[in-house]
């Protein structure tokens, strides 16, 4: 057997050389249409999303039969105040689970899963992520980007009859891509993947690895070094938890979601099999990225369940909580914030439904309206619990055990504001989602003009580029000045009662207002405009907003085709809209007037030290510690605290 080198040191990548990794990750080409690009370009197409798409009725009926199994298991079975005490889900409910068939919820059922669609798999997360959140994010963690969804992509025949019905009835899964010093840069992973014979052989250290602690199955990104007859880059791999050299050294503990199996995992000498690798080399990445084009929707389902618990209390306590002779729903300061929560829920709960059932269908390319699920719901989400914390008052912020002990109703409200605030950071922070979102919306853009900006391109490749993006553009800014949105008449079908027509003729004249405010930054800027990350995230904002409320008034038409509290949903939906419309406004007045450019030289003065004398006059409680773990490869020192269940 030959020599395995020692790891290289993690590698040194400049800004350029990064942003070439991150883009030869994505997916190139759009073969399917997109109804968020489409709103992006100033093309509001309707017909892509209305009439609202449905699921098959043996879907409805496999999915509806599952729910009401979970749901008495849910009531019976778990105690969120006792996860909560002990930071820890009883191994007895994750064995439950198992046995319910929870790890295989999206697994096809010829692998021994259950099957469920998109839709009802959220609606399963959202179900038992209101009994504990610390629930969902294992059960999402497991499926959504853990083993079962990349094999689903990219897994080869073997590779799924040897995983998909372990994990679909009693191996529990694991993602592993951050490192201590690598967030959402990953040029500079610098975990490897060594070539040895039939095996390659892994080194390195892998941070925030949720259900890494009790996990059977890792899927792990490494790097490959190239050498002859291996391409190398980034690469993914299934290991088996158990291998000889895994240690989980740390158990990680957070502000919120307490029950989470989260930890540091080392790998020093790990041998995988060639066979474990999933797809080919260099296409770790894309794996990624790719499995989380659908596997972010997990996250804003859990979101949305977040929100009809908000919605409960807050009506609930509103009612009975009497203040200058009613009841403190009645007063517009704290109604306002009701409407504001029952409004967005319903608004959530319409982008969730849609986008999943659009990806059950597959006829859509749906990347970017996945990724604005997760960034409007993790956003909105926080809000709303922070809104019920300020309807609660003091007994928001006293914790539910502290409640029950005086004899109070134990509330957690301040553990669901806790709980949420990690969405805002999981599976892409959203600041790093307003990025990803902003590089898809201004794709076609950049297909044809790409080579007019780009520094590093001759005279003669600017040349072919100038006259390709001046037929483009020929083509397209003179459909951005007029459209359907002018029209009194238009989207009449939306009238009934409630007239939610203005709304979307609103959001088909925005989304032409959005787009031509693309190209005009565009042109200011050129090359500079992927540093104007403060412009793309309003950019973006704007496009989430538009999407919501698409979403909003189609859900709440199919509502009322349905006879299902259509009325209401008009009502809801009409909210929804006006509140929506307002934070659009104050969106686009903020493109041009902002203080982005003071900020720019403060940040500057900050990082100099010109304010450190700002800092005066407090105590540090943090202690000396590095900012950074070492992360230098080599045997662990720590006790494995790896805990499978069994």
């Amino acid at each position: 057997m030959s020599a395995v080198p020692e790891s290289p040191s993690r590698p040194t990548v400049t800004e350029r050389e990064a942003r070439q990794v991150a883009e030869a990750a994505r997916e190139q080409d759009w073969r399917k249409p997109s109804f968020a690009k489409e709103l992006f370009l100033g093309r509001f197409r309707l017909d892509l999303i209305h009439p609202h798409p449905l699921p098959a009725d043996e879907d409805v009926q496999r999915g509806e039969e599952f729910l009401a199994k979970l749901r008495d298991f849910c009531e019976t079975k778990i105690d969120g105040a006792t996860i909560e005490r002990d930071a820890r889900i009883p191994d007895e409910v994750i064995t439950g689970l198992k046995e319910l068939g929870a790890l295989g919820m999206k697994i096809d059922t010829k692998y021994g899963g259950l099957g469920l669609t998109q839709v009802y798999y959220n609606k399963a997360l959202a179900l038992v992520g209101s009994a504990n959140p610390a629930i969902g994010a294992l059960l999402s963690a497991h499926q959504s980007i853990g083993v079962p969804q990349p094999l689903k992509i990219f897994g080869t025949r073997e590779q799924k009859e040897t995983f998909l019905p372990r994990c679909a009835r009693t191996d529990i899964s694991a993602f592993l891509l951050t490192e201590p010093d690598v967030g959402s840069d990953p040029a500079r992973l610098a975990t490897t993947a060594v070539p040895d014979g039939e095996d390659y052989v892994l080194d390195g250290v892998k941070l925030w690895t949720t259900n890494g602690v009790v996990a059977d199955l890792l899927v792990v990104m490494a790097r490959v070094p190239r050498s002859e007859g291996h391409r190398g880059g980034i690469t993914a791999f299934v290991v088996e938890a158990s291998s000889e050299g895994v240690t989980v050294e740390n158990r990680n503990a957070f502000m919120g979601l307490r029950g989470l199996e989260n930890g540091v995992t080392r790998f020093h000498r790990v041998r995988v099999p060639a066979s474990h690798r999933i797809g080919e080399e260099g296409h770790g990445l894309k794996i990624a990225l790719t499995t989380l084009n659908t596997g972010r929707l997990s996250l804003p389902a859990m979101c949305v369940g977040s929100g009809k618990w908000c919605l409960k209390i807050a009506r609930e306590w509103s009612a009975a909580r009497e203040q200058w002779g009613k009841p403190v729903a009645l007063h517009e300061a704290v109604g306002s914030k009701i409407a504001f929560i029952a409004a967005t829920t319903f608004a959530l709960e319409a982008v969730v439904d849609l986008s999943s059932q659009m990806a059950d269908e597959d006829r859509n390319d749906i990347r970017i309206e996945a990724a604005l699920a997760k960034l409007y719901g993790s956003e909105m989400a926080c809000l709303m619990a922070d809104e019920l914390v300020q309807i609660r008052g003091g007994r928001g912020f006293e914790t539910a055990e502290s409640l029950r002990a005086r004899g109070e109703r134990a509330v957690p409200a301040e553990q669901m504001l806790r709980d949420l605030r990690i969405n805002r950071i999981f599976e892409g922070s959203t600041e790093i989602m307003h990025l990803l979102i902003a590089r898809e919306a201004v794709d076609a853009h950049l297909s044809v003009a790409g080579d007019l900006i780009d520094p590093e391109k001759s005279l003669g490749d600017k040349a072919r580029a100038g006259a390709g993006a001046g037929l483009f553009y020929a083509k397209w800014l003179p459909k951005l000045v007029a459209g359907p949105g002018q029209l009194p008449g238009s989207y009449h079908e939306f009238k009934h009662g409630i007239d939610l027509s203005p709304h979307l003729r609103y959001v088909e004249r925005t989304s032409r207002k959005l787009a031509r405010s693309t190209f005009y930054a565009m042109s200011r800027w050129q090359g500079k405009m992927e540093t104007k990350q403060g412009f793309l995230g309003r950019i973006v904002d704007i496009g989430a907003e538009l999407f919501a409320m698409s979403a909003t008034c189609v859900r709440a038409e199919l509502l009322r085709g349905r006879g299902e509290n259509g009325r209401e949903a008009y009502q809801l939906a009409d909210a929804f809209c006006r509140q929506s419309r307002i934070r659009v406004e104050e969106l686009f007045g903020r493109l041009w007037s902002n203080t982005d450019d003071v900020d720019r030289k403060v940040v500057k003065g900050v990082l100099s030290g010109t304010y450190e004398w700002l800092e005066q006059g407090v105590i540090d409680p943090s202690d000396d510690g590095p900012w950074i773990a070492d992360a230098t490869p080599g045997p662990s020192r720590r006790e494995n605290l790896h805990r499978p269940i069994r």
